[in-house]
């Protein structure tokens, strides 16, 4: 096999962490896309999330060529909006959703729907109907109620493909909250106790529902490709068992995504070369020991091709500096645009972008603007002695699960989104304000 070798990173490259777009420029500045980090800030105001167009697009590409034969689908959680939908589309990727609204976007914005899947553990019989007349092409059985809900929908003369999602004890992913894989939770059926092989038997029960396979999901942020190998172990077994009893063989694996990123320079992150060869491998290998044909592989990554394409930039309201030595920077974002320090502890590099300083550095924690101790962006933080309000603050790798999870806490409007690419910045979501959170009040 040709192994293809990335050429050096030119010597202003940022790395790690950035965007592989990313230099350093004159005067401390940081170019991003070939637009200036400050320029952007100056022209958008702040916070302001900036998304590298050709990052995003990369990411997609590497996964269409590292698993050739697979269906990627974009996981939409991570973030979604109107020209990242496009951008997935236009690189060959689908789709994945979890809720009407992420569905309406995706479809309004005039994604194929046939291209699109839809999963979650508490789907509202409004959302299957949504679903059902947009003619989804898949949608995943989370629990024992959507079964007979969804068939209910379904004539049996236009089936729905469906897959089953099955829980197969294995615990990965970067933080209790998000490991999905391990029994005793919300999501999916256990494979342990039968409950997964139970779902089976009364989906392919129903006439209407067209079982075309499994769907697994086991955490988030995992950097190993070991645990997805476990997996493969368990479903293949699965889809052995099904055959046994059931005489069908299922044609589509789902693995789901999790696939982890550098969160800091020194971080690991999954190997998307070697965890595609060593999936592909482990999948014929166990399906020839089982008699089976291989199963169509599908995987949905979503940090992995949205986390590392965007940058965070925030400006400096505070400087302070408490009476045992300990410094707060304050910028005029946090919890509110990025809960995920505060949900996970979640850790963040950081960097001061529009000036060179001469000073020395000093150790602080970057905090956001609101009425929360736990909201700190960045803890122990290596900033400049001389750092001081008005400065400006570049996060990176905050693309995925910040602006998707933002809310409005202390009526802090959500940020803009800048699209960046060749040199040329355009605004793709508008800042949240006061007035929208106004215009939501009917009464008093």
């Amino acid at each position: 096999m040709t192994q293809l070798i990335a050429p050096p990173a030119p010597a202003d490259a940022l790395g790690g962490p950035w965007p592989a777009s990313a230099r350093s420029g004159p005067s401390g500045e940081v170019l991003v896309g070939g637009v200036g980090l400050a320029e952007a800030a100056e022209r958008f105001g702040t916070p302001l999330y900036v998304l590298d167009e050709a990052e995003v697009r990369s990411r997609a590409r590497a996964y269409r060529r590292a698993l050739p034969h697979a269906e990627v689908l974009y996981a939409a959680k991570a973030f979604l909006c109107s020209a990242m939908a496009d951008w997935v589309a236009e690189e060959g990727l689908g789709l994945d959703v979890c809720s009407s609204g992420e569905l309406w976007l995706a479809v309004s914005a005039g994604f194929p729907a046939e291209r699109i899947l839809l999963h979650g553990n508490a789907k509202s019989p409004e959302e299957l109907r949504l679903a059902r007349r947009l003619r989804v092409g898949r949608i995943v059985i989370d629990g024992p109620a959507e079964i007979a809900r969804l068939a209910a929908l379904v004539a049996a003369d236009v089936p729905q493909k469906v897959l089953v999602r099955v829980v197969p004890g294995i615990a990965a992913g970067h933080h209790a909250a998000v490991r999905t894989g391990v029994g005793g939770q919300k999501f999916g059926f256990s494979v342990e106790g039968g409950d997964a092989a139970d779902a089976i038997a009364r989906v392919l029960d129903q006439p209407g529902l067209e079982l075309v396979g499994l769907h697994c999901h086991l955490g988030s942020q995992i950097t190993s490709a070991e645990p997805y190998l476990q997996a493969v172990d368990t479903l293949v077994r699965l889809l052995a068992q099904v055959r046994d009893r059931h005489g069908v063989e299922l044609p589509e694996l789902d693995l789901g995504g999790g696939h982890g990123i550098r969160y800091l320079p020194g971080d690991e992150e999954l190997d998307l070369a070697a965890f595609a060869v060593g999936l592909t491998d482990r999948l014929a290998v166990r399906c020839a020991e089982a008699g089976l044909e291989v199963p169509r592989l599908i995987v949905e990554p979503g940090r992995a091709i949205a986390g590392p394409a965007a940058v965070a930039v925030y400006r400096v309201l505070s400087v302070k500096h408490t009476a045992d030595g300990h410094g707060f920077v304050a910028v005029d974002g946090g919890m509110s645009d990025n809960p995920r320090p505060a949900l996970y502890g979640s850790p963040y590099a950081v960097r001061p972008v529009g000036r060179r300083s001469e000073a020395g550095t000093v150790r602080v924690d970057v905090v956001g603007r609101h009425c929360e101790a736990g909201d700190v962006l960045v803890r122990d933080a290596v900033l400049p002695a001389d750092l001081r309000p008005g400065d400006l603050l570049a996060v990176p790798a905050a693309g995925a699960y910040q602006l998707s999870m933002a809310s409005g806490y202390n009526l802090v409007g959500r940020p803009a989104v800048v699209a960046v690419r060749d040199g040329r910045a355009r605004l793709l979501l508008r800042r949240e304000t006061v007035e929208d959170f106004r215009q939501r009040e009917v009464g008093r």
